[in-house]
């Protein structure tokens, strides 16, 4: 038996190293609505460490409900690693894999790293990786047949 009911994620929050560059990055590749955007303070004392400010960051609403938020306390510099403890990558849900195909298209066109489209037969799905201005590792998946 299970310790907790949960019906699933409320929100993510990635650290970022330019709070600007990746809210206009997030803001360019998925266009979600703005939920809370407290980062033209980011400098103001003691907001980086408030709750209340959402740290200087910056929130998405996401369809479906969830949030997706952005905290700007990575120091300068710093890359993502996937082999370190935390996060591997993060996936995003669309609908088919023509959208994996033209979002990779998109991607090309506007300098955005990625991979390949590739189906993963066995897991019943495609998927298309890319990366964020910080290096963290992004997927778009799709659901095969």
């Amino acid at each position: 038996m299970a310790l907790v009911t949960s019906s699933g994620y409320s929100h993510v929050r990635l650290t970022v190293t330019d709070i600007a560059r990746s809210r206009d990055f997030y803001q360019r590749v998925f266009g979600w609505p703005v939920a809370v955007d407290t980062s033209d303070r980011v400098d103001e004392p003691g907001v980086r460490e408030s709750p209340e400010t959402f740290y200087g960051g910056v929130v998405f609403a996401v369809p479906g409900g969830a949030l997706f938020g952005l905290r700007p306390v990575a120091p300068e510099g710093q890359r993502f690693a996937s082999e370190r403890t935390g996060l591997d990558h993060l996936s995003f849900a669309v609908a088919t894999r023509d959208d994996l195909v033209a979002a990779r298209e998109a991607f090309e066109r506007d300098g955005v790293p990625h991979g390949d489209v590739k189906d993963l037969a066995d897991a019943g799905i495609a998927i298309l990786s890319f990366s964020d201005p910080d290096g963290i590792h992004l997927e778009l998946t799709a659901p095969l047949g």
